[in-house]
């Protein structure tokens, strides 16, 4: 159970602050509901209380959390032979069901094997897409994990990623 004001991730959106709890008849029958109000966008949803573990919404990452997602992604990438060449709407796809899931490493890695792609060819338009927003969300949540400000946890989050493409 989350409490008023205390800040959470929905998957694919990014962060959200829980701004009251309510309750509405939907059906026939009482529900109750979170209002989020997404920090970076002019957007606000209601989710019912008993959905929230289904559609994966979660407590903000702690320092070592995201410690741990930093090495992971400065962990040399070793793609496989006909990972890159697979063609773009199945790795889309795939993508696609890791932002929905909401989990920090897997959003890490899709931003990590995209500028590993990056290095090699240039992205699509869909790509350089994918990129920023996951780019986007990681920023986000490492700035309120860290308690530094966007820009600065986007910075972070370019700087290892061209460390890394250097070195591999």
């Amino acid at each position: 159970m989350y409490s008023q004001n205390e800040k959470v991730v929905y998957p694919g959106h990014g962060v959200a602050v829980i701004k009251r709890m309510l309750e509405r008849k939907v059906g026939g029958r009482s529900t109750r509901f979170y209002e989020l109000e997404f920090i970076n966008k002019d957007m606000t949803i209601l989710v019912p209380m008993d959905n929230i573990e289904l559609i994966g919404i979660r407590k903000i990452s702690s320092q070592k959390d995201i410690g741990v997602l930093f090495g992971m992604f400065a962990e040399p990438i070793v793609p496989h032979q006909n990972e890159i060449a697979l063609n773009w709407n199945k790795r889309n796809k795939e993508y696609l069901c890791k932002i929905r899931s909401g989990k920090l490493k897997e959003i890490c890695e899709i931003y990590r094997d995209l500028k590993h792609i990056e290095k090699n060819k240039e992205l699509s338009f869909g790509e350089k897409s994918l990129l920023h927003q996951t780019e986007l969300l990681l920023a986000e949540e490492i700035a309120l994990a860290c308690d530094i400000q966007p820009e600065n946890a986007m910075h972070q989050l370019r700087n290892l990623a061209q460390k890394v493409q250097q070195q591999s």
